[in-house]
C-alpha cells in the first residue's frame, strides 16, 4: 500500500511535468508562423536546446550538493511558470503589433527554467524508488507514462478550445507549471550529499559526470546521444506548421489533419505512451544497442513518411505510420537512455549525469539540429504567413479559417500553385532529415560496441 501511494505521488508530478510541456511545444510552430514569425520558429524551438548546454547540468549539480532536488523543481517550475503566463499576456495584450524580441526574452527566461525539470523529476522518481526498495528499470516506466498522458491532455485540449494559433497556450502552460511547483514542495525528500575534508575543484563543482568521457563506451553513447538528439526537436516544431500549410489547398483545408492537426500529432504521444510500457521487455531480451538502434531507424521512418502523405485518404494514413514510429523513435532514445545513465554512474553523481545527458540531446544535439532545420527550410519552404497572405487573395472568416466562397477561380489558382510550391519544398526538406537520420544509425551500428545485454545495462537491482 505504502509503495501504491508513492507511485501514485509520482504519477502525479510526471502528468503535470508533461502537461506543461505539451501545452505548447508541438503547437508552438502554428501560433508563430501565423504571428509572422515563419521564419523564425527554429529560434524557438533551438533556445531549448541552448539553455539545456548548461541549465540542466547547473541545476543538477545544485540538487547534488546544496538543495534537495524536489525544491530545485519547484523553484524552476515557479520560475517557468511565471514567465511563460507573462509570455502569453503579453502576446494576446499585443495582439497583432506582437514584436519578437520580448516574446522571445520572456519565452527564453521560461524555457531556461524549465529544461532542468525534466532531469530533475528523473532524478526524484529514481531517488524515491531507490529508498522504497522498488526496481527502476520496472517500475518507472508505469510511473513515466503519465507524463505522456498529460502531454497528449494539454496537447488536446489547446487543440479544442482554439489555441493552437493563439498565444492562450503559453498562459495554460503556465498555470500549470505554477501548480507542479507548489505540488512538488509536498514530494519524497532528496538527499543531498554532505561533503567532508578536502575536496578537489571537479568533485565540488559536481563535474565529475563529465569524467565519463573517459569511458569508451560511454563517450560514444553521448555522441551518438548528440547526434540522434538533433532530430528531437524537428517534428516539434515543424510538423503543426506543415500540416497546417496544407490549408492553402481547397480540396484538403477542411479535414480533420488540417483543422485538429493537435489531435493528429498526439497520435504520436499515444503510441508513445505504450512504447514506454515495452521498454522494460526489448531492454531484457536486446540491449542498449539493439533499443537504441530501433530508435534511430524509426527516426528514418519518422520524416520520410511525413514527406510521402498527405491529408486525404489514403495520405493521411503515412501521417498516421509517421506518429507510431514516433514512440518508438522518441521513448526507446530518451527512457532508455536515462535508464541506461542512472544504471552506469554512482548514486553521487546521478544529478549531474542526467544533467549531462540532457546537455548532449536537449542541449547539443537540438540546438544544432532546430537551428539547421531552420535553415532547410528556409532554403526550401516558401513560407506563407500574416506577410504575404495577402498577395494571394486570401479571405478568412470569424473563425480564422479561409473562407474559400468569396475567392475567385484566378485567385484560387494562385493560391494552389503557391501551395503547391510549398507542398514540395516540405517533402524535400523531410526527405533530408530522414537521410541524416539514416546515417547516424548507420555509423551507431558500426562504431557502437556490441556487448551481452547484461553487460550492456543492469536489468535489476
Amino acid at each position: 500500500m505504502k509503495n501504491r501511494a508513492l507511485q501514485l505521488r509520482l504519477i502525479v508530478m510526471n502528468f503535470l511535468e508533461f502537461a506543461v510541456w505539451g501545452a505548447y511545444l508541438t503547437s508552438m510552430g502554428r501560433y508563430l508562423g501565423t504571428a509572422g514569425f515563419g521564419a523564425h520558429i527554429g529560434w524557438f524551438y533551438s533556445i531549448q536546446g541552448i539553455v539545456s548546454l548548461f541549465m540542466p547540468a547547473l541545476m543538477g549539480i545544485v540538487a547534488d550538493r546544496w538543495l534537495p532536488a524536489q525544491k530545485a523543481l519547484s523553484l524552476c517550475h515557479g520560475l517557468a511558470g511565471l514567465f511563460m503566463a507573462s509570455a502569453g499576456i503579453y502576446a494576446i495584450t499585443a495582439g497583432p503589433e506582437v514584436a519578437f524580441v520580448p516574446l522571445f526574452s520572456l519565452y527564453t527566461v521560461s524555457v531556461a527554467f524549465f529544461m532542468p525539470t525534466i532531469a530533475l523529476t528523473n532524478s526524484v522518481a529514481f531517488n524515491a524508488l531507490v529508498k522504497a526498495g522498488m526496481d527502476t528499470v520496472k517500475d518507472f516506466p508505469p510511473i513515466r507514462v503519465f507524463g505522456t498522458i498529460g502531454f497528449i491532455a494539454t496537447m488536446w485540449i489547446v487543440d479544442i478550445v482554439g489555441a493552437m494559433r493563439t498565444p492562450a497556450q503559453f498562459i495554460i502552460s503556465g498555470g500549470l507549471s505554477l501548480i507542479l511547483a507548489v505540488y512538488a514542495l509536498t514530494l519524497p525528500n532528496c538527499e543531498i550529499k554532505k561533503v567532508e575534508g578536502n575536496v578537489d575543484l571537479v568533485e565540488a563543482l559536481g563535474l565529475k559526470a563529465f569524467m565519463l568521457f573517459k569511458q569508451k563506451k560511454m563517450a560514444l553513447f553521448f555522441v551518438f546521444s548528440m547526434l540522434l538528439g538533433m532530430c528531437l526537436q524537428v517534428t516539434n516544431g515543424y510538423a503543426n506548421p506543415f500540416l497546417g500549410s496544407f490549408e492553402y489547398f481547397s480540396r484538403w483545408s477542411h479535414t480533420f489533419g488540417v483543422q485538429h492537426s493537435g489531435i493528429l500529432i498526439s497520435i504520436s504521444q499515444i503510441c508513445e505512451a505504450l512504447c514506454i510500457l515495452a521498454i522494460p521487455f526489448f531492454l531484457k531480451r536486446l540491449g542498449i544497442k539493439k533499443v537504441m538502434l530501433i530508435a534511430m531507424f524509426a527516426w528514418v521512418f519518422r520524416f520520410g513518411l511525413l514527406g510521402a502523405g498527405n491529408p486525404g485518404f489514403p495520405g493521411v494514413l503515412l501521417f498516421v505510420l509517421s506518429c507510431v514510429v514516433y514512440g518508438f523513435a522518441f521513448d526507446f532514445f530518451n527512457i532508455s537512455g536515462a535508464l541506461y545513465v542512472d544504471q552506469e554512474t554512482e548514486p553521487e553523481q546521478r544529478s549531474s549525469a542526467q544533467g549531462l545527458f540532457m546537455v548532449m540531446t536537449n542541449g547539443l544535439g537540438a540546438t544544432i539540429g532546430t537551428l539547421a532545420a531552420q535553415a532547410i527550410v528556409n532554403k526550401t519552404v516558401p513560407l506563407i504567413d500574416k506577410t504575404n497572405e495577402g498577395a494571394l487573395g486570401v479571405i478568412r472568416n470569424a473563425q480564422g479559417h479561409i473562407d474559400w466562397s468569396n475567392i475567385s477561380a484566378d485567385h484560387l489558382a494562385q493560391i494552389e500553385e503557391a501551395a503547391t510550391k510549398m507542398w514540395i519544398g516540405w517533402q524535400e526538406a523531410w526527405y533530408i532529415f530522414a537521410a541524416f537520420a539514416l546515417v547516424v544509425a548507420i555509423l551507431f551500428w558500426v562504431f557502437f560496441p556490441k556487448t551481452p545485454v547484461k553487460k550492456d545495462i543492469e536489468i535489476s537491482h
